[in-house]
C-alpha cells in the first residue's frame, strides 16, 4: 500500500512538472532592400544585349532538311560500309571458333592427365574444360533515312532583341536609360573531363546609373558540370539552350539583388508551451507573436507598424520570463527547458526579421547558459544552423 502511494505521488509530481512544448511554422513577410538604392522617380532602365544568337525557326527547319538530303545521298555509302564491317566480323568470328576449339582440345588433354580425384574435384568446382562457342554475328542492313521535323523546343530561337526583353528589374520600367544595362554573352564551350560534360559561357555585365558605372563583372567563366555523360552523348543544342536560360535567370536575380526591393516570405519556427494556468503568459506571448507575424505587410506601413508593436508585446513577455528562470531547478515551472525554447524563438524571429545583431545577442546569452541547458540532437542541429547563419559573413 505504501509502495502504491509513493508511486502515485511520483507520477503526480511528474505530471505537474511536465511541459508540453510544441512547435509551429509561421511565415514572415519582410522587405529586402537592394544593395544600390535608386530614387523611386528614377527607377527606369534599358537593356542592350550582344550575343552570337540570331536563329529563326525557318533556319532550324531548313538545316534539318539539308541534313536529311545529305543522309539520303550518303545512304549507299553507309550500307557499303556496314557490309564491309560485317564481313570483317565474320572473319573475326571464324578465327574465334578455331581458337576456341584449339583451347578446348589443349585443356581437355591436360585434364585427362589428372587423377580421377583431381578431375572430380575440378568438375565440382566448375573448373573442368568447357567448349566456348562464340555468337555468330547477324547482319542488319541500315534503314533508309526518314525525315523528321525538328523539335524547335530544343533550339535557341532568339536574337539580341528577344534576349534584352528577358532581362528585367522588379519594380522598374523601361521608359528611360537611367539604369543602363549592357550584357555581352559569348558562345557556350563544351569540354570533356573524366567522362563528364562541362560547359562555360563567359557573360559580361556592365551597369551604369545616371552615367556612373556601378557594376562591371564577368560571370560563367569557369567550366561547370552539365552532364554525367561525355559531350558526344549529349544533345548539345538542348544543353546550350538550358545553359543560356540559366545565364538569363542568374542575371535577373543578380540585378534584383542590387537594385530591387523584394518581398521575402521567411519560415519561422516558433515554440510554445501548453499547460493551463501555469504558462498563461507564455501562451499569450505565443498568440501575440504568431498572430502578428501573419499580419506583417511590408508594403503597408500602417499595418506593419501595428503588427510590429504586437510582436514587441510577445517579445517583452519572453524577456520578462527569462528573468524568472531557475536554471538549476529542473522541477521549477520556469526551468531551463522554458529558457531554451524562448532563446530559440528570439534568435529565429530576429534572424527572420534580418536583425542579425539582436539574434547574435540572444545566441550569446543562450551559449552562456548552456551549462545548465540540456540540448537534444535536434536542438544541436538547429543551434549549428543558427551559428552558421549568424557568423557567416556575406
Amino acid at each position: 500500500m505504501k509502495f502504491k502511494l509513493l508511486l502515485f505521488v511520483a507520477l503526480f509530481t511528474i505530471s505537474l512538472n511536465a511541459q508540453n512544448i510544441s512547435s509551429e511554422i509561421v511565415y514572415l513577410k519582410s522587405l529586402k532592400a537592394p544593395k544600390i538604392l535608386i530614387d523611386e522617380a528614377s527607377r527606369s532602365y534599358k537593356v542592350t544585349v550582344t550575343s552570337p544568337y540570331n536563329l529563326t525557326a525557318e533556319d532550324v527547319i531548313q538545316k534539318s532538311k539539308d541534313d536529311f538530303k545529305k543522309d539520303v545521298a550518303n545512304h549507299d555509302n553507309v550500307v557499303k560500309n556496314s557490309e564491309t564491317e560485317f564481313q570483317q566480323k565474320l572473319k573475326d568470328y571464324d578465327k574465334e571458333v578455331v581458337d576456341s576449339k584449339e583451347k578446348f582440345a589443349q585443356e581437355s588433354a591436360e585434364f585427362k592427365k589428372l587423377t580421377l580425384f583431381e578431375r572430380l574435384t575440378m568438375t565440382e568446382q566448375g573448373k573442368n574444360p568447357r567448349m566456348y562457342t562464340p555468337t555468330k554475328p547477324v547482319y542488319y542492313k541500315p534503314q533508309p533515312p526518314v525525315y523528321r521535323e525538328p523539335n524547335l523546343n530544343e533550339y535557341i530561337i532568339v536574337n539580341n532583341s528577344v534576349l534584352s526583353t528577358q532581362i528585367n528589374i522588379k519594380g522598374f520600367n523601361k521608359e528611360s536609360n537611367y539604369v543602363d544595362i549592357n550584357v555581352d554573352i559569348k558562345d557556350v564551350k563544351f569540354q570533356d573531363n573524366a567522362g563528364q560534360s562541362f560547359a562555360n559561357q563567359p557573360t559580361k555585365l556592365v551597369v551604369k546609373v545616371n552615367g556612373v558605372e556601378k557594376i562591371n563583372k564577368t560571370f560563367f567563366q569557369d567550366f561547370e558540370m552539365i552532364s554525367s555523360s561525355p559531350t558526344n552523348n549529349i544533345n548539345k543544342p538542348l544543353e546550350e539552350k538550358n545553359h543560356l536560360n540559366k545565364v538569363i535567370a542568374f542575371l535577373n536575380t543578380y540585378l534584383d539583388d542590387n537594385f530591387a526591393f523584394q518581398t521575402l516570405n521567411t519560415a519561422v519556427s516558433i515554440k510554445s508551451v501548453k499547460n493551463k494556468g501555469k504558462y498563461d503568459d507564455l501562451e499569450k506571448a505565443d498568440i501575440y507573436i504568431t498572430t502578428n507575424i501573419k499580419k506583417m505587410q511590408p508594403d503597408n506601413p500602417a499595418i506593419n507598424a501595428a503588427a510590429t508593436a504586437g510582436l514587441q508585446k510577445g517579445i517583452d513577455i519572453w524577456l520578462s520570463t527569462l528573468t524568472k528562470v531557475e536554471y538549476k531547478n529542473t522541477k521549477a515551472d520556469l526551468n531551463s527547458k522554458i529558457a531554451k525554447f524562448i532563446y530559440f524563438n528570439l534568435i529565429n524571429l530576429n534572424l527572420a526579421m534580418n536583425k542579425k545583431t539582436e539574434a547574435e545577442k540572444y545566441l550569446n546569452e543562450l551559449q552562456e547558459n548552456l551549462v545548465d541547458i540540456k540540448l537534444s540532437y535536434e536542438d544541436e542541429v538547429e543551434l549549428k544552423n543558427i551559428e552558421s547563419r549568424i557568423y557567416t559573413v556575406k
